[in-house]
């Protein structure tokens, strides 16, 4: 029998396996090295988020996010923002959030620095390095507005000034006079309604309502998600589309079967919701929904209602129904999710939706100011004989800024307008605006005066009309101006109003 001879052994450790080895024994060396020396790599900031963009009143917080987990005192410590922006900070692994105070100052460039912070573990010493120093920028959006113009050819026309760069632009064609309008919140484009000028049967409830393009292209920040999340989730806001060229026109509803009154456009610019009235059926009115993308739809509650405005967070409806106000989703035919009985008009919400100001019409012939939380607490601020025409919180959510009037005694019935400040803290705790309000400007004897608050609470601006504000002929309405009144934050400091330099009424500033 022949046998098959034995495979020659072999020698141990082969060339490739004593160079492997000798590879493994050097990185076992190195690590170990590492791991007693530590990392002498500088840390760095991976990312900041925003870098080169334009922030505006919604943008809270910006983020840091970090190459190494950071000793958080050390980075809170050298963090400078110029101009500086005062606000808190809080920490998530790697990241860093930092939350503004109020609202960064429209019509500003900032720089961000941050240089000399340590790593959370490497051990001090004088080979500890640090920080590779960071210089970010950003800038916040410019101060801007819009109003309807009075003068020649620019009469019932929407015009759009920008405070920060000196321009203007009128949005709006001469065939269409304007009678009311929205802002988007990214302000590319603006809702309104308007009634053809050519068209002399038109009345002012003949109105359709249009979009119109601003020109404005914002590159906004992406959103800080849920801080409650495992080191937090960021989502990007629904972006405006490709810039457009500023006085694109479109048509959003028509009124050809129905009648066009009152509109409110929500905050997430989805939703519209307009009051109609049946053309041939008037006792068949109600408000409707337009939802972004689809045709409009009735709501179809059980009672009409009168004045309206959407939620902060665009899903509800708070409407004036029979003997109180009634908040009803943005659904049709859907039930009511509650009932304020002793309210008869809502005039604002506070931007988190937490607060609104009501406005209860008393048996005495007098009105109060009520401050409404979202959990059913009440509480009176201010009564009055004369009447509160509008009131818009201030970022903070600590001052009110109210259009009031005093009934001026005498046989004709008079009222004398003026603007005011409501300190809300004064006013809850101590009952009442006795010691909280502060009268700031006194104007003239007239009706339906505009106000409007900047986005970042730094500056109001009204109108001050003499004659008709609604004129139809297109002839101009004379001594209609428009008045810019700065803000600084201290109620007891005494304030100027400035006559800006351009005829108009009605003016709104830009989100």
């Amino acid at each position: 029998m022949q046998t098959t001879p034995a495979a020659p052994s072999k020698s141990f450790p082969q060339p490739l396996d004593r160079v492997a080895l000798a590879v493994i024994l050097i990185l076992s060396v190195l690590i170990g090295l590492l791991v007693l020396n530590g990392d002498r790599s500088a840390p760095r900031v991976r990312d900041f988020t925003w870098q080169n963009k334009q922030v505006g009143a919604d943008d809270s917080a910006f983020v840091f996010t970090f190459s190494r987990p950071m000793d958080h005192s050390s980075v809170e410590q050298n963090l400078q923002i110029e101009p500086p922006l005062p606000g808190k900070t809080s920490w998530a692994g790697r990241r860093m959030a930092y939350t503004l105070n109020t609202p960064a100052p429209y019509g500003t460039s900032f720089k961000v620095k941050l240089q000399n912070a340590q790593d959370r573990f490497t051990q001090e010493g004088s080979n500890r390095a640090s920080l590779q120093p960071f210089v970010g920028s950003f800038q916040s959006r410019d101060r801007a507005f819009a109003y309807i113009g009075v003068d020649r050819d620019e009469a019932g026309r929407l015009i759009l000034f920008n405070l920060t760069k000196q321009e203007k632009k009128i949005l709006t064609p001469q065939n269409l006079v304007v009678m009311d309008f929205k802002p988007y919140t990214q302000s590319d484009r603006i809702l309104f309604s308007a009634i053809d000028r050519a068209d002399q049967s038109q009345s002012l409830v003949d109105q359709k309502l249009y979009t119109v393009t601003t020109g404005i292209s914002i590159e906004a920040p992406a959103q800080l998600g849920d801080a409650q999340k495992s080191d937090w989730e960021f989502f990007n806001p629904a972006q405006p589309s490709p810039t457009q060229s500023s006085g694109q026109v479109d048509l959003v509803l028509d009124n050809q079967n129905y009648q066009n009154l009152k509109f409110d456009l929500s905050a997430d610019g989805t939703v519209i919701v307009v009051q109609r009235v049946n053309r041939k059926n008037p006792n068949n009115f109600g408000p409707w929904m337009i939802r972004q993308g689809s045709q409009p739809q009735p709501l179809d509650n059980k009672q009409p209602g009168g004045e309206f405005l959407i939620t902060p967070d665009s899903s509800s409806l708070a409407i004036a129904q029979g003997q109180g106000l009634a908040l009803i989703p943005l659904q049709p035919q859907a039930d009511p999710l509650d009932f304020l009985p002793k309210f008869g008009m809502v005039l604002s919400f506070s931007k988190d939706g937490s607060s609104a100001a009501m406005v209860k019409f008393n048996t005495d012939y007098t009105r109060s100011l009520f401050l409404v939380t979202n959990q059913g607490d009440s509480k009176e601020i201010f009564k009055t004989t004369g009447s509160i025409v509008s009131a818009q919180f201030d970022p903070t959510e600590q001052i009110l800024y109210c259009l009031l009037t005093n009934l001026i005694p005498g046989a004709t019935y008079q009222e004398q307008p003026y603007i005011a400040a409501i300190d809300l803290k004064t006013a809850v705790t101590q009952g009442g605006a006795e010691r909280a309000l502060y009268p700031m400007v006194l104007l003239p004897k007239q009706r339906d005066i505009q106000l409007s608050l900047a986005p970042d609470g730094l500056a109001l601006i009204f109108d001050q009309t003499n004659g008709e504000a609604r004129s139809l002929d297109s002839k101009p309405m004379v001594n209609s101006r428009l008045w810019f009144l700065p803000l600084t934050g201290d109620l007891t400091a005494k304030v100027q109003p400035e006559a800006l330099p351009m005829p108009g009424f009605h003016p709104r500033w830009l989100p």
